[in-house]
């Protein structure tokens, strides 16, 4: 298992800084943001001539490997919102808007295929997520299941047609947001190898789901990790509750995304219950911790996480 970055914390410098940076920090892979509007590298390009080539030899002259092309802003609009929350990815009608999406995310595909990366993270958008509350419709939920198919079904047969994996991130605001969805999301898909998760605990916390659970029940299709953390503050929670609204860096919010073991996520059991399903791809740090700088977070997440990395499962028969 090794221990990758995500590379958004980077936006502030070149690729090249970027890479050099993790790289000597100790990191060995990078997942990278492709979507226009954040992205750290243009996939129009990486598709012209031997560009994929140029940019995964540069990759790998730092020591560093792509675990992952991330596309989730672009992955929003294929089921949205699709009103004015969604202008600042991409302006447009609602049918422009879905119409980006798809085209977005199975280009994303195809560049994933032309670097030789296995899956591409992202979201899969969501209709309305007030739906989960079953007022004024109380099926409202279940009525989103026909677009949910119609549309990403047709995107996992490009990602099919490449041999990609696309891993969708559980999270607030998504159609698959817990297990019970991510498990929906499966059936309805009549479990097609190509779709399946980006397990971000963090996430799973904010939504009231043991993200050691979550390992347990999809384990198999857990497809790559973000190694992010987050806190319940407790002398907070009975002001805002979880889910305040607002900036992430309200002093009084009841959550807060934190770097990996400054948070409420058990690591030993999320690393021990990945090892057990055979997980030996990358823990990658999306740092998101408003309380801390770049390069706070940068440093201190992997000499945290390093030392609790299981190099090599039980094998064999007990000494004991």
């Amino acid at each position: 298992m090794k221990v990758g970055i995500f590379l958004g914390v980077y936006n502030h410098i070149s690729l090249d800084e970027a890479l050099q940076d993790a790289s000597k920090r100790g990191y060995q892979a990078v997942e990278i943001a492709v979507d226009r509007a954040h992205g750290q590298i243009d996939i129009d390009e990486i598709l012209q001539g031997d560009n994929a080539k140029k940019l995964k030899q540069k990759i790998e002259s730092y020591g560093l490997m792509i675990s992952a092309l991330s596309n989730h802003a672009e992955g929003q609009l294929v089921l949205g919102p699709h009103h004015h929350d969604t202008d600042h990815i991409y302006q447009g009608s609602p049918e422009e808007k879905i119409a980006y999406g798809i085209k977005r995310i199975k280009k994303t595909a195809q560049a994933a295929a032309a670097l030789e990366v296995p899956v591409v993270c992202g979201f899969c958008g969501c209709e309305d997520y007030s739906r989960w509350f079953p007022w004024p419709n109380e099926r409202g939920w279940e009525e989103m299941a026909e677009t949910f198919v119609t549309r990403w079904n047709g995107i996992l047969d490009t990602f099919a047609e490449y041999g990609i994996k696309f891993a969708h991130e559980c999270h607030p605001k998504e159609y698959a947001y817990n297990i019970e969805t991510a498990e929906l999301t499966m059936s309805l898909l009549n479990d097609r190898q190509e779709w399946g998760f980006n397990f971000d605990p963090a996430n799973l916390l904010l939504a009231g789901v043991d993200p050691v659970v979550f390992i347990q029940v999809l384990g198999k299709r857990i497809y790559h990790v973000h190694a992010k953390d987050g806190e319940i503050v407790k002398h907070n929670i009975s002001r805002s509750g979880l889910l305040a609204h607002g900036s992430w860096a309200r002093i009084d919010r009841g959550f807060r995304f934190r770097i990996p073991g400054w948070g409420d996520i058990p690591w030993k059991r999320i690393i021990t219950e990945l090892r057990l399903i055979d997980y030996d791809y990358v823990l990658t740090v999306e740092h998101e911790d408003a309380t801390m700088s770049r390069e706070d977070g940068i440093r201190k997440a992997i000499d945290y996480l390093r030392p609790l990395i299981i190099n090599k499962p039980f094998e064999g028969q007990r000494w004991w």
